[in-house]
């Protein structure tokens, strides 16, 4: 039709034979989109009708629903004669609509990837030399065999063994971590998508889409493939992503081409499928974008942690390793000194083996000092979390999302589907100002009321009762966008769409003749001339009909033909459309119509109010008859002129469809027919999870497009407004200054009337507050609000893709009660990685301390705890410790205590005071043990040698004592192994029990508190005690341990629990004792911070010294594209990736920055086919769509070639 965008005239004729084939190639069909050309698609194919007939398609049909079930069958012949491929074989020739998996990592490259760690791989030599140096000592040329075990090799062959052990632990957590975000993706990845099978519109999953598919479009929508629109009504698409350019693009027959992964802003129409999968235009440029998981900002302030501490722990054991050496050194120097005889002196394999250790104790601090686990652990929480989420009806798009939420101080959420069901049903209404009815009962006794007995004739000013319910029925069924279709799980048929649309027709069906509404659309005398769908902004929607006078039921007196115009809308707003309205005379039997005076404004205005006050949403029906004489006077008078004005270069047939015609037809002269109000009760549990927000100290704002008086009254009954909060619309919202907006969105709790525009601004304010705001959003243009909260919920049901796109999580559910869910998660994800925090600080200052001190004291130059005992007690924290703590599952007291602001420590002082606490605890006992130790457990042959600072090897025992010669140093050997295991063994059963403690990162006592429900923890504790018992009483040599007595025993288990009660303590001491250590500290960090500060502006006044901005454009004669193909791209040196770049002409105009008094001014551009010189000092190649940006970072020229 020559006033919408009609590609084609009607269904594709059969002319092909059967048996026939599909001869065009997918090559064919990419080049019409890469770059988008016209010229190919009317060469190649003849135009849109060619395609269709080439692809073997009908437009109205679409593929044969049958073909869709068959997907073993090749061909199947149809009645007309004409051969369609079945989706299968479809498939087998254009691919299937999904880009290929990446493919995952195996365990044996996680494995690789773990033990590329530098620190495992200094271990790993150490370990190495240690083994070879202890087979020397067995085995070598100099080992006698005094009848003593070969055991020197032992302790490397077991740290060997340790390093296996973490590297597989750590590599089998990110292989579960990987499965686990592959499913999540996957999930995140599927949607449903409107075509036409069989002639029938129905909803498919976008990986069935195939090559030929005929796709509806609707505002909202992003085409998951390529394709050629072939009918449309003022569609215009965001092409941002794919070409860069941020202006709409009009779809029409210059430019029929809809990209995959563009937006369709406004306008419905319906696509054939030309590209789908890695063929697609979206799909060749996210394989070549495709990049690792970016890591979220607690794992980025984690990282930065860890490498903090990684560096005191490397200094701790540089300082060790020297501070022995040099101890070994005088020791040996002033005894018996370096020599060859191995008997008398400290000889060369005797030397090597015993600066292998202290390498080996060095590094193991080193390993020990590195919380490689922080990182673990929110990748642990985050899988855990994010999985759970799901099941709470949270599917987390952006992970930093997840962790947001946990400090979130605002919800803006929507009204519809989020605080009510989304359930909408037409509960009352009033038709023609006097006709009221409320109720099932009296909706299906509609037609009665309206048509008692004999029905009167049309007038000049009046129409018959019967064709004023034609006009609210007819109205009702053709100016909506709903389509019946079978519910997936009943097989029932249901109306399919908008949720207020929905709502009339049901409203419809229910007083209607049977089918009547199918009646109305497929009428012979309509003619549908345009259609102008809901708009936010506008909050209505209409559709211009031209009507065949002489098949009409209810003939107008015009000539052939006329025009109607039916609109529905907000009500308020459509009574503002409005001059006149429809008026039922019960005395006359006949309806009229009266002008809008003041008084009738008001009596409707009234009527509005009372249904808004029983929390209704309230609907305006209104509808206009043109003559052809007079809507061609609306169109050439006022349509034409400010279509031209607006518009020039488009032709004037599309005049009719533009905004000018919504303007000018339907927002004014119209015919008010009724109100009707939609009731969408609130979702049970709703005013619960509002007050669990406010008990969280999260506020809830309503953000709605409806009235104000429904709005107060939903958010009267949600528990969001409550006495002295304020309710405005969002006409009054938008006009304040910023400071007046600043003072009043604190009692701010409902906007209404608000459009996506206000909803920005609120959000943008609020964060510009201080706030971390959630906001809920539906709709397309509710992306630009979605994107400027910190965390966007779209809709699952009921949003758009655009909408999902642009949001971090989806609810599922569309509830708003997962909001709340989500709030706890993202608190319960924090506070898992901080108890983990908490524990392995401790674990990490009281391993460094004591492996440092005892070192340094003892008399062999050997840690109390040996380099296995330390990988062991690292495994312990870093993996097993991290699972443990990292899966905590929420529970509602997270919802009793204020949100943690974004400026807030990553450590608190109630958690530094734990750490330190503990760590004293635990060194003193550890110092304790292992210098009384002696003396406490009466080893007496130790006590006399001197203690464990003594050299056993070389110490004399006291006159007259009973040992003497080797059976005194065994002696001293064996009560030194003894001492030694109960240290070992009470430091582990200390981070046993302190692992307990670390539940709780607040001053609360109850550790024990839902413990129950955390069964890793359940599992992961005795685990570790039953290993650590077969450790210390079968370890032996390997981990240098020598069975203990129950007694012993009992003493390690009594001390490992006295953290519990010692924790107790730490907590009821207030947490101002520390305030003057962390002002100091904070005084380190400032001074620190002002360095970095100064460094910085050092730089900056380096880079001052490029002063000019000069633009060059190539000349004219040099035109070629210099990049065109699919096979041309831009290597980005940063991420090793190659991107691929759409058509540019050495004509373009390049930028580059020149360094006042360089002389090398380099090259720009020369011709096709030669080295692309990209700008000067270029290192970095930034391609968003083909914006091409090189920072400049330093005085070379950094060449960038085609295709590499």
């Amino acid at each position: 039709m020559a006033d919408s965008t009609q590609l084609h005239n009607g269904p594709i004729p059969s002319t092909t034979s059967p048996g026939t084939q599909i001869t065009v190639a997918s090559t064919d069909l990419e080049h019409l989109f890469d770059p988008k050309n016209v010229d190919f698609l009317v060469s190649r194919f003849g135009g849109v009708k060619g395609l269709l007939k080439e692809l073997h398609v009908d437009p109205e049909r679409g593929l044969d629903v049958e073909e869709a079930n068959a997907e073993a069958r090749q061909d199947v012949e149809l009645g007309n004669g004409e051969n369609i491929l079945s989706p299968a074989k479809r498939r087998a020739l254009f691919g299937a609509n999904r880009l290929p998996g990446v493919k995952p990592k195996s365990i044996f490259q996680l494995m690789l990837d773990a033990f590329k760690d530098k620190i495992l791989i200094l271990l790993s030599v150490a370990a190495v030399v240690s083994l070879a140096v202890g087979l020397f000592q067995d085995f070598g040329p100099t080992a006698k065999d005094n009848g003593e075990p070969k055991t020197h090799w032992i302790e490397g062959v077991a740290i060997i063994i340790a390093v296996v052990i973490v590297v597989l632990t750590g590599s089998i957590n990110d292989w579960q971590k990987e499965k686990q975000f592959r499913k999540l993706n996957d999930k995140k990845d599927e949607r449903q998508i409107k075509v036409i099978r069989t002639g029938q519109t129905q909803l498919i999953s976008v990986f069935d889409l195939v090559v030929g598919d005929i796709c509806l479009l609707e505002p909202g929508d992003v085409p998951p493939a390529d394709g050629v629109l072939i009918q449309g009504t003022q569609v215009r698409c965001d092409e941002s992503a794919a070409t860069g350019e941020s202006d709409a693009v009009r779809k029409e027959v210059s430019d029929p081409f809809l990209l995959s992964g563009s937006k369709v802003l406004e306008g419905v129409g319906k696509f054939v499928v030309c590209a789908v999968g890695t063929n697609s235009f979206f799909g060749r440029t996210m394989m070549g974008l495709r990049t690792p998981q970016e890591e979220t900002p607690l794992q980025v302030k984690l990282d930065a942690l860890a490498e903090r501490i990684a560096k005191i722990g490397a200094t701790i054991a540089l300082s060790i390793l020297v501070i022995l050496l040099v101890k070994y050194c005088i020791t040996v120097a002033l005894r018996e000194g370096f020599g060859s005889d191995c008997e008398v002196d400290e000889c060369a394999a005797e030397a090597i083996a015993r600066l292998v250790s202290v390498i080996v104790t060095s590094i193991t601090i080193v390993v020990v000092a590195v919380p490689e686990g922080l990182p673990l652990a929110v990748t642990l929480s985050l899988a855990y979390g994010t999985t759970r989420m799901l099941k709470d009806n949270n599917l987390v798009r952006v992970l930093s999302a997840c962790e947001t939420m946990g400090g979130a101080t605002t919800v803006c959420s929507d009204k519809t589907g989020t605080l009510t069901q989304n359930r909408m049903t037409v509960v009352a209404g009033t038709l023609a100002l006097t006709l009221s009815f409320s109720g099932d009962e009296e909706i299906a006794h509609l037609k009665d009321a309206l048509l008692p007995g004999t029905d009167s004739p049309a007038t000049a000013d009046k129409i018959s009762r019967s064709t004023l319910l034609d006009l609210v029925a007819e109205g009702a069924a053709i100016n909506s966008t709903v389509f019946e279709g079978k519910n997936d799980k009943t097989g029932a048929l249901e109306f399919v769409g908008s949720k207020t649309e929905t709502a009339l027709l049901d409203w419809i069906v229910k007083w209607t003749p049977s089918g009547a509404y199918k009646t109305y659309r497929g009428a012979s005398y309509i003619q549908t001339v345009a259609n102008f769908p809901f708009s936010s902004e506008r909050k209505c929607m209409a559709v211009v009909l031209k009507i065949d006078n002489t098949q009409h039921p209810h003939a107008k007196p015009y000539a052939k033909s006329f025009y109607r115009v039916y609109v529905k809308g907000a009500s308020e707003i459509v009574l503002g459309f409005c001059s006149s309205a429809a008026t039922l005379d019960f005395s006359t039997g006949s309806a009229s119509f009266t002008r809008l005076d003041s008084s009738t404004i008001q009596q409707v205005n009234s009527t509005i109010n009372s249904y808004a006050e029983q929390s209704l949403r309230t609907i305006g029906l209104a509808y206009r008859d043109l003559s052809e004489k007079e809507f061609d006077d609306v169109l050439r008078g006022f349509i034409l002129p400010a279509f031209t004005e607006k518009q020039p270069d488009r032709d004037e047939s599309e005049a009719v469809t533009s905004e000018a015609a919504m303007d000018n037809l339907a927002m004014k002269g119209c015919t008010l027919l009724g109100i009707v109000g939609i009731e969408d009760p609130l979702r049970p549990g709703v005013p619960e999870a509002v007050q669990d927000c406010k008990n969280a100290g999260v506020t809830v704002r309503m953000v709605t497009g409806d009235n104000i008086v429904t709005a107060k009254a939903i958010a009267t009954k949600c528990g969001i407004l409550t006495e002295g909060a304020l309710a405005m619309e969002g006409s009054a919202f938008r006009v304040l200054s910023q400071d007046e907006m600043d003072r009043i969105i604190p009692s701010l709790k409902v906007l209404a009337r608000s459009s996506p525009l206000d909803k920005q601004i609120l959000v943008t304010r609020l964060k510009a507050l201080g706030e971390t705001v959630a906001v809920t959003g539906d709709g397309t243009n509710d992306g630009p609000a979605l994107k400027a909260a910190d965390v966007g919920f779209s809709m699952g049901i009921a949003g758009t893709e655009v909408a999902k796109e642009a949001s971090s999580i989806v609810l599922m559910d569309d509830n708003f009660t997962s909001i709340v869910k989500a709030i706890m998660w993202g608190r319960a994800v924090n506070d898992a990685v901080k108890k983990f925090l908490q524990f392995q600080l401790t674990v990490n200052v009281t391993a460094v301390l004591i492996t440092f001190i005892s070192a340094l004291s003892d008399g062999a130059e050997s840690s109390a705890l040996t380099a296995t005992q330390l990988l062991w007690v690292n495994l312990i924290m870093d993996s097993l410790a991290s699972l443990a703590l990292a899966t905590e599952a929420p529970t509602p007291d997270l919802l009793q205590r204020p949100p943690e602001r974004k400026r807030d420590a990553l450590i608190s002082i109630t958690m530094w005071k734990m750490i330190l606490g503990q760590s004293i605890y635990q060194v003193t006992v550890a110092m304790i043990l292992l210098y009384a130790g002696p003396s406490i457990f009466s080893f007496t042959n130790l006590a006399a040698a001197g203690g464990v600072t003594a050299d056993y090897k070389n110490v004399l025992p006291p006159q007259n004592w009973p040992l003497q010669g080797p059976e005194w140093r065994i002696a001293i050997e064996n009560e030194r192994n003894v001492l030694r295991s109960i240290v070992f063994n009470t430091f582990v059963f200390m981070q046993v029990f302190n692992m307990i403690n670390a539940r709780r990162k607040d001053n609360q006592l109850n550790v024990f508190r839902n413990i129950i429900t955390n069964h890793y923890l359940l599992f992961i504790l005795p685990s570790i005690v039953v290993l650590q018992a077969l450790i210390v009483q079968f370890g032996g040599v390997a981990f240098s341990t020598v069975p203990i007595t129950g007694v012993h025993w009992a003493v390690c288990i009594i001390i490992g629990f006295l953290c519990m009660p010692w924790a107790i303590v730490v907590r009821l001491t207030p947490d101002s004792v520390l305030l003057p250590f962390i002002d100091l500290y904070k005084k380190i960090i400032e001074s620190s911070r002002r360095k970095k500060a100064k460094k910085a502006e050092d730089v900056s006044a380096e880079e001052a010294s490029f002063t000019s901005t000069e633009t060059i454009a190539v000349p004219d004669t040099v035109n070629k594209p210099l990049v065109g193909s699919t096979k041309a791209a831009v290597v980005d040196p940063l991420h090793h990736i190659a991107i691929p770049m759409p058509t540019i002409s050495a004509a373009d105009v390049l930028q580059r920055r020149v360094k006042e008094g360089d002389e090398d001014d380099g090259e720009s551009v020369v011709s096709e086919g030669s080295i692309y010189r990209a700008l000067r000092g270029g290192r970095r190649v930034d391609s968003r769509w083909g914006v091409v940006r090189v920072a400049v970072t330093d005085g070379r020229l950094k060449d960038v070639a085609q295709g590499k």
